[in-house]
């Protein structure tokens, strides 16, 4: 089987991770394209080095632009080398430009697409991710689900029959890399002379969070007056619009750091006190970790994390404090991303209806 997977941001390759991984071991002829969307190192060639990816086979080097212009790029690009590799399967991963390009390139080629993380529903359409998530459902002809919850989304929009529960492949190399970071320090913690367990862990990066310099300005202000040291680890198309909007990312207890290798990041993660958010992939793997987790957004896909009490939504400046401020939640064994398994499940799924 010849299998062709196109990412192009950081959640996406360490969704990769073990999905290359999965398909190495059973023999699987893995090609991997890289958009270009995520064009910084520390966004996207250290995840392939840190978590043992296989070189990109195609780089096709969009780069930033508005979501049309993005998304359009891809599109031209994509249909050369879906033509050219004629796989049979394109797994497209999550909800990014680079994940409706490839879908809607390989769809008009009539290649199988299928759609890793399926299912997810903010059902915000405000949302450029929304939007994305939902045509590339409909459009793909395997859905690969991560949770219950998101195979009912799809059940309430007529796809179950297109719909596989494989579980969350984020857990599988989560648990890989915590295992290895374990019981290590921090490297923030070292450099920047943190207390172990006495800051938070922060990303902004939604185009809601984002892009309104009054909203920027005041999520900026709100985790400057948090109660103890916030690393904001900023995209640099954030710290662009902050500069351009004279918006400090460093005042009060916030201080901006450059994003971090995965490794890393986990261990910054287990070495603090919480996490303020908007981004999915941290809220889950926030929430994997038994680590506190407060998400600026005023809905979230993960909503086993809120239920479970490991979660909170919180968007004003009061609001993010009191929720950081909170007890810790109650300790729970659910496990409703999976086993750390879901890779191979996906492979095998693939293969069987290759």
């Amino acid at each position: 089987m010849k299998l062709l997977s196109v990412v192009g941001a950081r959640p996406q390759f360490v969704k990769l991770a073990p999905i290359d991984h999965a398909a190495r071991a059973a023999g699987v002829d893995h090609v991997i394209v890289h958009t270009g969307q995520h064009y910084d190192p520390m966004l996207s060639d250290v995840f392939f080095d840190d978590l043992g990816i296989a070189e990109p086979d195609v780089h096709l080097g969009v780069g930033s632009g508005s979501h049309g212009v993005q998304t359009g790029a891809m599109l031209s690009a994509l249909d050369a080398v879906v033509d050219a590799q004629r796989p049979d399967w394109v797994l497209v991963y999550g909800d990014t430009n680079s994940t409706l390009a490839a879908a809607l390139s390989a769809v008009k080629l009539h290649v199988p697409v299928a759609h890793l993380e399926a299912g997810l529903r903010s059902f915000n359409r405000r949302m450029p991710e929304e939007i994305n998530r939902v045509l590339t459902d409909h459009a793909a002809d395997l859905l690969l689900a991560p949770t219950q919850v998101a195979v009912d989304h799809l059940a309430d929009e007529g796809l179950v029959e297109r719909t596989v529960l494989v579980g969350d492949v984020m857990t599988d190399v989560l648990f890989q890399v915590r295992d290895q970071v374990a019981g290590k320090p921090s490297p923030l913690v070292a450099e920047l002379g943190l207390t172990p367990g006495e800051h938070y862990v922060s990303t902004i990066h939604r185009a809601e969070n984002t892009d309104d310099p009054e909203r920027l300005a005041a999520i900026a202000t709100g985790l400057g007056g948090l109660d103890k040291p916030v690393v904001l680890l900023a995209h640099p198309r954030v710290i662009a619009k902050a500069s351009a909007h004279g918006i400090e990312l460093t005042q009060g207890s916030l201080i901006a750091h450059a994003p971090l290798a995965y490794p890393d990041l986990i261990a910054a993660m287990l070495g603090s006190a919480g996490v303020v958010t908007d981004s999915g992939g941290l809220q889950k793997e926030a929430f994997l970790l038994r680590v506190p987790c407060t998400t600026v957004r005023e809905e979230t896909e993960w909503v086993e994390t809120v239920e479970l009490g490991w979660n909170v939504l919180a968007n004003t400046a009061g609001e993010i404090a009191a929720a950081t401020a909170r007890p810790r939640p109650d300790e729970t064994d659910a496990a409703p991303y999976g086993d750390g398994h879901a890779a191979a499940r996906v492979i095998s799924e693939l293969q069987v209806r290759a």
